[in-house]
């Protein structure tokens, strides 16, 4: 009788990295970018830049929800936990006198380590039993925060005004295009973070795990690893949204800083723009905000809730028509444009044809 076959587990070094696919190139990011730069020149009422303001901050904790639940394939519904925890540590130590800068930044690794801390038990569920244990744990510590008097309890923090300056992350509310730029700022850096994750080994094996984790694990991959890595930066990103958010609106509370609707409106950002797309939660996020500021003008206190029933009958639509979200109908329409364009460019660029001249004899 021959001797059983032995399958050695190959080492994850030595494994072929999966196929990248929709990164976005430097060119695409240099117009979108240059683009954003350009909304409040075009743009200049107050209440543009105040739609941009908040189109980029949730833009920002999106991106981050998009990377958990878009590449990686863990659909959470606590980010709003990690968005929170950007924002009460921010308050909490600019309310002390810290710089806010700092206060954003120590508020980063703490995000990151809840996020681990809650992918430790929570990532050995699947499916539909891992976003119902992310909603039990956010809405635990909405609870408790509630009730806590050194978090303000259901009250809030309010911030001090103090003078406006750069350094000090407040500006006159006359102009808020600085906001705006700083909020640009913030997401370019967001974006670079996932975009330099997406890129590398790590990145890779989270679309594989996404794609089938059980084949994942049988190459090498060490699933629960790549899945804590991933969640992580994740909350790290969502938490610096809120810590921008609260030196914009300079309050929280429970519901602003960590109610369930924040972590649902991150998640139909993601799914509206394109669910695993690099710039789809962007555009999702001002599809969002843009709906939800034009419900308020046209309806005022009479439309309470008419955003989220426009909302989903956009989901509903786009959802039917294409599950790629929105980026997946514009590359869809995009891409015959692209091709006339590109055979026309040839066509000029081709040379004419040289007749051959006539030998005489």
């Amino acid at each position: 009788m021959s001797a059983p076959t032995v399958l050695h587990r190959p080492s994850p070094a030595r494994l072929r990295a999966f196929p990248v696919r929709r990164l976005p190139s430097w060119t695409t990011a240099v117009v979108i970018v240059a683009a954003l730069a350009a909304y409040p020149l075009v743009f200049a009422d107050s209440a543009a830049h105040n739609i941009g303001i908040l189109a980029l901050t949730f833009g920002i904790a999106a991106t981050g929800w998009n990377l958990l639940g878009g590449y990686a394939g863990q659909v959470s519904f606590g980010h709003a936990l990690y968005f929170g925890t950007g924002a009460y540590t921010t308050a909490l130590l600019v309310r002390d006198g810290w710089s806010p800068w700092l206060a954003i930044a120590l508020s980063l690794p703490l995000a990151a380590l809840f996020a681990a801390a809650v992918g430790w038990p929570c990532f050995r569920l699947r499916h539909h039993y891992y976003s119902i244990a992310t909603i039990a744990v956010a809405e635990i510590v909405f609870i408790l925060v509630t009730n806590l008097p050194g978090l303000g309890q259901a009250n809030g923090w309010e911030l001090p005004v103090v003078e406006p300056s750069l350094a000090n992350l407040q500006f006159s509310l006359l102009d808020k295009r600085p906001y705006y730029y700083v909020a640009l700022g913030f997401f370019c850096v967001a974006a670079l973070a996932v975009w330099l994750f997406l890129r590398g080994r790590a990145g890779n094996y989270v679309r594989a795990i996404r794609d089938d984790q059980v084949a994942a694990a049988a190459v090498g991959i060490d699933v629960h690893r790549y899945k804590l890595a991933a969640a992580a930066l994740s909350g790290a990103i969502t938490a610096l949204a809120g810590g921008f958010y609260v030196m914009y609106v300079l309050f929280v509370d429970p519901p602003s800083g960590l109610g369930l609707d924040l972590s649902v409106s991150f998640t139909l950002m993601a799914v509206l723009g394109g669910v695993g797309r690099f710039w789809g939660p962007l555009l999702g996020a001002w599809v969002l905000v843009f709906v939800q500021d034009l419900t308020r003008q046209e309806f005022s206190g009479s439309g309470r809730s008419v955003d989220l029933l426009l909302y989903g009958a956009l989901i509903v639509l786009v959802s039917i028509t294409e599950p790629g979200g929105l980026l997946a109908i514009l590359q869809r329409l995009w891409a015959p444009v692209a091709r006339r364009l590109g055979r026309a460019s040839r066509t000029e660029t081709d040379p004419e044809p040289v007749e051959s001249a006539e030998v005489k004899a």
